[in-house]
């Protein structure tokens, strides 16, 4: 039993039927194009595969490949070729490999194509198969030895084709003249697959479909990766399309003091920037609201970029927040990334899961700095940080994200500016008084409502977080040495430094 008769033959591939709409149209032709080692036979195996998982006949037609090598490299994704893919591996009459059979008045290569374009089509009209693969263009080119030929000869193929109730997926390694798009203006859509060197970490792919005549698509680049049991594509996220219905209450965070300098809280679908200095506290202030979802009976879900899971894990159990037991539990998602290894469209999709899947309601960050290093350039980070917040936003989810600025006190620097992206903005400071390194923090910015414009002492001690009262009486404290001008102390000496009163 086979789907021949829907619309769209689906590609087998996680994510890239989305970016095309469902698929490739059905009796037509597709050039799938990439340099060596992009995934072009892993994408062109799974296409087939996925024929044959509904019953429809599939044909692997090679010329770069040998069978035995293609098995392989389905193998090493789990996949058992069997008979399910009829491959037909073409090599030159043995006659043509000898070098005392070579013509020399003749080209050899007039002979070449007319016997593979005819072999080609025998094999065709003997499987009689719903969708094929021709492995690869570039043998083809070679054999035409000049565009001319080569365009009649793609043409030929495709109208051989179009006779037929086929689907058809033409790879090309790119290895001639990358200018040449012969096979562009002639097949009904291409998909362009990319692999890039960044200067440290490990190799990152992308595809982009170039072209996809009558059919809507997605454009732009997504990002994918080839994992144990093949390509598993990144649809680049567009918050527009995400939307959800959720009353907008206003969520504290279980400390006072802090309520009150957010004017009660952050507004549920809101995204909260935290940014400081190393050291001052950001995840923690972050946590403080995964522990207050956690008590309101709600999940939560934490990415690491900076810190090993071990020392945070040991760090807030010593506070009275059992991260590793929520985890066990299955109250809260928590994973460390390795931006090294991970682009941003997989990280992307990682929160989609979480908030899709394990219904996370509060997401955690931390830290932009890390996120930053997998991104090509700065500009994309802010591209890709405003459809996710705006994602997030929509679904209702609650979004808190850490930026530790250089420097410690007086003038800092952040490694990038998204203070507009976020519906709030806290933020920390060490300032010095009375002989002490001190902790300062304040609410700059909050789009959902009223907030304190009061600046405030904390602290951070064995039971958590501790504020005080605005600190009226100085000036200057967000530069890091205020100047006392009150008229009474208002520092946090009523505190020891387990953050209890005394």
């Amino acid at each position: 039993m086979t789907d021949s008769s829907s619309a769209k033959a689906k590609t087998g591939v996680e994510g890239l039927d989305d970016i095309l709409s469902g698929g490739l149209s059905r009796r037509h032709v597709f050039l799938l194009e990439g340099a060596p080692g992009s995934g072009k036979t892993t994408v062109a195996l799974q296409f087939l595969l996925e024929g044959a998982s509904i019953g429809e006949r599939c044909l692997y037609i090679t010329l770069s490949e040998t069978e035995e090598e293609l098995r392989d490299s389905a193998l090493s994704h789990g996949k058992d070729i069997g008979d399910q893919v009829e491959i037909f591996e073409l090599v030159p009459p043995e006659s043509l490999l000898d070098a005392d059979q070579q013509q020399s008045l003749l080209y050899s290569s007039d002979l070449e194509l007319g016997e593979t374009t005819k072999l080609i089509f025998e094999a065709f009209e003997r499987v009689k198969p719903h969708r094929v693969v021709i492995d690869s263009l570039s043998e083809i080119r070679l054999l035409a030895q000049s565009s001319l030929r080569y365009r009649r000869q793609i043409l030929a193929l495709k109208h051989f084709f179009s006779r037929s109730d086929a689907t058809v997926l033409l790879l090309d390694d790119m290895t001639s003249d990358a200018m040449d798009k012969t096979v562009h203006s002639v097949v009904h859509g291409v998909i362009h697959l990319e692999q890039l060197a960044p200067d440290y970490g490990s190799e990152r792919r992308r595809l982009r479909v170039l072209k996809y005549r009558g059919q809507a698509f997605r454009g732009g680049y997504h990002d994918f990766i080839i994992k144990t049991g093949g390509v598993a594509v990144f649809p680049r996220l567009r918050a527009s399309e995400h939307r959800s219905g959720f009353q907008r209450t206003v969520l504290a965070s279980g400390i006072s003091e802090f309520d009150d300098l957010l004017g009660g809280g952050i507004a549920r679908g809101s995204s909260t920037l935290l940014i400081g200095p190393a050291g001052t506290g950001k995840s923690l202030f972050a946590l403080q609201f995964v522990e207050a979802a956690i008590r309101r009976g709600e999940r939560a879900a934490i990415f690491v970029f900076d810190e090993e899971l071990g020392l945070l894990f040991a760090r807030t159990k010593e506070m009275g927040l059992d991260l590793e037991a929520l985890r066990e539990e299955g109250l809260i998602h928590i994973e460390q990334l390795d931006a090294a290894e991970l682009s941003p469209g997989e990280f992307a999709q990682r929160v989609r899961d979480r908030v899709a899947s394990f219904d996370a309601k509060t997401v955690v960050i931390d830290s932009i700095n890390g996120y930053q290093a997998a991104m090509p350039e700065e500009n994309a980070l802010i591209l890709h940080m405003h459809e996710l917040l705006q994602y997030l936003n929509r679904q209702g989810a609650n979004t808190f994200i850490t930026v530790a600025q250089h420097g410690l006190v007086g003038d800092m620097k952040s490694p990038v500016d998204v203070t507009y992206l976020a519906d709030t903005v806290i933020l920390l400071r060490y300032f010095e008084a009375e002989g002490r390194v001190r902790r300062a923090i304040s609410v700059i910015k909050k789009r959902t409502g009223q907030h304190e414009h009061t600046i405030r002492e904390y602290k951070i001690g064995t039971k958590g977080l501790a504020l005080g009262e605005p600190l009226s009486g100085f000036q200057g404290v967000l530069r890091g040495v205020p100047v006392f001008v009150g008229d009474r102390q208002p520092l946090l000496q009523t505190l020891d430094e387990d953050g209890t009163h005394s």
